[in-house]
């Protein structure tokens, strides 16, 4: 994954949408880490406070990220917030100053989306959802 403000190895992807999908993640994974991804623009529509609260409700704000897309006042608002990690893509305008925000505020700026395993339209209570995440997460290692 591409970064601007550090070069840290993330942990596989996952993109959640909702409290239910970053409970089973995080339960699933278990001492292994993973990355509880947004989606795609989520900072836009669903707002960085709503984030935060949710990765807080998980105790996983250390291992989430919030996709800004091509937003940087969402990212500069999620930083703001305190979240340590936030995706603003490298296209976006303004992107060397919230770079320089991250970095002053110790933050990761992360460039580009990394690859993840949605759980949209998964079944969650189905046996081959654990089946097809655990599998997820050891092939991304």
């Amino acid at each position: 994954m591409q970064t601007v403000t550090g070069q840290r190895r993330t942990p596989p992807a996952v993109i959640i949408h909702g409290i239910a999908d970053a409970r089973f993640a995080l339960g699933l994974a278990g001492p292994r880490s993973v990355l509880l991804l947004s989606a795609p623009g989520a900072a836009g529509f669903l707002g960085p406070g709503w984030w935060q609260a949710l990765l807080r409700a998980t105790a996983a704000e250390a291992q989430g990220l919030l996709d800004c897309d091509h937003a940087p006042g969402l990212a500069l608002a999620a930083l703001r917030l305190g979240l340590p990690r936030v995706l603003l893509l490298a296209a976006a305008p303004g992107h060397a100053a919230v770079a320089a925000a991250a970095a002053e505020a110790g933050a990761e700026l992360v460039a580009v989306r990394p690859p993840a395993l949605d759980l949209r339209g998964l079944d969650l209570s189905h046996p081959g959802a654990p089946r097809k995440l655990g599998a997820w997460l050891d092939a991304a290692r």
